[in-house]
C-alpha cells in the first residue's frame, strides 16, 4: 500500500511540474513596448519594438542597431514609409511606437498644425542639404530665370532658401529666418523661380529644373553623395544645430525601457562609426 502512495504521490508531482513548466512557458510570450523590463523578477518577456523610418539613413541605421536591442530582448521591427507625413501620423495613433526621420522644427510645425503631441527624445545625426545640378551644372554662369526646385514643407522650405541666400543666388528680408518663404526674397539678380514640390519628389524631378534643393535622405536613396552638391549646408551652420533628426515618441513615454534602450542603442560609438563610414559625409553623427 505505502509503495502505491509513493507511486501516486511521484505521477502528482511530476503532474504538477508540468503544469509549472507551462506557466512559465505563456510568460515568455511576445510583450508590446509598453511592458518593457521586468521588474516582477519573472520569465523574462520578449518585446516587441515597432519604429518608423524612412528608407535612408534612418531605416539602414535602424537595422544595424537590431542585434544590439536583442541582447536586451528588444525585437525592433522596422516600419518603412516613403514619405514625411505617414510616420507621425502612424506614431500618433499608436500604430507604431517611436520614429526616426525627422528634425525638431519639422517635428513642432507638425505637432501645431495636426493638434498631436509628439516630443523628441535623443539627437542622432544631421544630414546636409545640398543644391544639386540639374539642367544647369555650375553657378557661375546662372541663367537668367532659372528655376530652382525647394522642398514645399514649412521648415525645410525655409532651410533651403538660407542654403541659396548662401551661395548669393538670393537675399531674405532676414538672413538667419529659417521660417523664410519665396515671399521673403528682396534681392533676386538672376530672376530664378522657386518650384515648390514634395521632397521625395524633388531627385526625380532633378533633371526638369536647372537646380535641385535636396534632403539628404532623399538624395542618398537617388544615388547622390553629398560631394556631388554644388553648395551644402555645413556641419557648423545653423542649420546643423537646428535640423539634427532625432527620435520621436508620444509624450509620457520618454522613460519606457524600451525606447531607453533604443536611444542608448543608436547614440553608441558604434553607430557613430557606422555611419561616418558608410555615408562619408552625407550624414554626420551628431551625439
Amino acid at each position: 500500500m505505502k509503495s502505491i502512495k509513493k507511486v501516486l504521490g511521484a505521477v502528482f508531482a511530476a503532474a504538477i511540474g508540468v503544469s509549472l513548466a507551462a506557466g512559465c512557458g505563456a510568460n515568455a510570450s511576445t510583450a508590446t513596448a509598453g511592458n518593457a523590463g521586468n521588474p516582477t523578477g519573472g520569465a523574462k518577456k520578449e518585446v516587441v519594438l515597432k519604429v518608423g523610418a524612412v528608407p535612408t539613413p534612418h531605416a539602414e541605421i535602424l537595422d544595424y542597431i537590431k542585434p544590439m536591442l536583442a541582447k536586451e530582448g528588444i525585437d525592433l521591427q522596422v516600419v518603412v514609409f516613403n514619405d514625411y507625413v505617414q510616420p507621425n501620423r502612424a506614431l500618433a495613433s499608436g500604430q507604431i511606437d517611436a520614429n526616426y526621420f525627422q528634425h525638431v522644427p519639422y517635428l513642432n510645425d507638425y505637432n501645431k498644425q495636426n493638434g498631436t503631441d509628439l516630443v523628441p527624445t535623443v539627437a542622432v545625426h544631421f544630414e546636409p542639404l545640398g543644391l544639386y545640378p540639374g539642367k544647369s551644372t555650375s553657378l557661375k554662369n546662372i541663367p537668367d530665370g532659372a528655376t530652382i526646385a525647394v522642398p514645399n514643407d514649412t521648415t525645410n522650405e525655409g532651410r533651403a532658401l538660407l542654403l541659396l541666400q548662401s551661395a548669393g543666388i538670393i537675399k531674405l528680408k532676414d538672413p538667419t529666418d529659417l521660417t523664410a518663404t519665396p515671399d521673403d526674397i528682396v534681392s533676386n539678380p538672376h530672376h530664378i523661380r522657386i518650384e515648390e514640390l514634395d521632397a521625395a519628389a524633388i531627385p526625380r524631378s532633378v533633371h526638369d529644373v536647372n537646380y535641385a534643393v535636396i534632403n539628404g535622405n532623399y538624395a542618398l536613396e537617388a544615388g547622390f553623395n553629398i560631394s556631388d552638391a554644388l553648395i551644402s549646408e555645413k556641419a557648423n551652420s545653423l542649420a546643423a544645430k537646428t535640423y539634427a533628426n532625432v527620435i520621436v515618441v508620444r509624450k509620457g513615454e520618454q522613460n519606457n525601457p524600451a525606447i531607453i534602450a533604443l536611444d542608448k542603442a543608436i547614440t553608441s560609438p558604434a553607430v557613430k562609426k557606422f555611419i561616418e563610414q558608410k555615408y562619408k559625409g552625407s550624414v554626420v553623427p551628431v551625439f
